[in-house]
């Protein structure tokens, strides 16, 4: 593939894009109370239309999904029509946008839920940390765990999200796998210690990404409307794996067939976690770890990834795509207005046609 590069044209699912910059799935902490994505958030995603797709925040599939304060759901009537209005400020850009569907599991906090219902996750262990709330940081809570009926109905959400996603405009949705939430504490052995068909031995704890990946694609009606992400041995919120080189190969192996739009992968503290799982999957390979324009040029080139995924530079950056393609300098971030509730660090960042002579 030594021909193509970040400005070549691409394809993810059914969907022709004009580069192969993906802009990360980002929490920015701006949506309401009740789960309902602020009407800054229709600037936000817009500004960013001239990415390759734009995948969302993490989004719950339900309001028993939600852990972290200020973030949006897909739920109700409501969230559903605030996220219609920000797929066609997007569409009106020529822009293409997945919902990320986020179920935190037993990452999260009572005082950011806006339900009386205790968190819930594969086993009940309290994940070690701390969490941002209202009133500071607070401990994680312990989680409740659930039955194997439950299982059930919380695959359902999963569905029923999917078909909000797609009645509210966007193009596909993508299974959050990765990051200690929880289809990924279904993946790991020191979150899931069940003793039923969800646990224990590895063929077990892939069963739940399967079924849920399974029921995204039955309710979207193609497997090309859904994407995954993953991130093998990432120890964030508290994850750990025995072996999780086996964990993922055996998971990579399972989705290879189901014709998803891509498979997203995280860089890792594993050695080679691209090269170890590119040769297992061939459809589209989505890359994502601290990537330069150089460097993601360079994996395109040597066939590694389809498409390079950006998170920090599309903050600074809303027109990340046209600045690579001038090699213009990038602007940087302010970690200190990431996760606050106005405009400033979020909307007011200027494209190049803006910026002072």
């Amino acid at each position: 593939m030594k021909d193509v590069d970040l400005a070549t044209p691409g394809k993810i699912g059914a969907l022709k894009t004009p580069n192969r910059i993906v802009m990360a799935p980002m929490t920015r902490s701006r949506a309401a109370p009740n789960g309902v994505p602020s009407e800054m958030a229709i600037e936000y995603y817009a500004q960013r239309a001239s990415s390759a797709l734009i995948l969302t925040e993490g989004t719950a599939p339900s309001d028993n999904g939600i852990g972290y304060i200020r973030t949006p759901a897909i739920e109700r009537p409501e969230q559903i029509a605030a996220w219609k209005k920000i797929t066609a400020a997007v569409s009106a850009e020529d822009g293409r946008m997945f919902m990320q569907l986020l179920h935190v599991g037993r990452i999260g906090s009572s005082l950011n839920r806006y339900v009386d219902r205790p968190l819930v996750a594969p086993s009940a262990i309290k994940a070690a940390g701390q969490i941002f709330t209202s009133e500071g940081l607070k401990d994680l809570e312990e989680p409740v765990a659930l039955s194997t009926a439950e299982i059930g109905g919380v695959i359902e959400e999963y569905a029923t999200a999917t078909r909000n996603a797609l009645a509210a405009g966007f193009k596909g949705v993508e299974l959050h796998a990765a990051s200690g939430y929880l289809p990924m504490q279904f993946l790991s052995s020191n979150s899931n210690q069940r003793t039923d068909g969800y646990g224990g031995r590895v063929t077990n704890r892939i069963r739940f990404v399967l079924e849920a990946l399974d029921a995204m694609i039955a309710a979207a009606g193609a497997a090309s409307r859904v994407g995954i992400k993953i991130a093998p041995g990432m120890p964030f919120n508290d994850i750990h794996d025995v072996d999780p080189k086996e964990t993922y190969t055996e998971l990579v192996k399972a989705i290879a067939g189901k014709g998803l739009a891509y498979l997203h992968v995280m860089r890792t503290t594993i050695p080679d976690t691209f090269e170890l799982l590119r040769p297992l999957y061939a459809g589209t390979f989505l890359v994502n770890g601290g990537f330069t324009k150089e460097s993601g040029n360079a994996a395109l080139q040597s066939g590694l990834a389809d498409f390079i995924v950006y998170g920090n530079p599309f903050i600074a950056n809303p027109d990340l795509p046209a600045r690579f393609a001038n090699n213009a300098p990038l602007a940087i971030a302010d970690p200190s207005v990431f996760y606050s509730a106005g405009p400033e660090g979020y909307t007011d960042w200027p494209k190049l046609s803006a910026q002072p002579a």
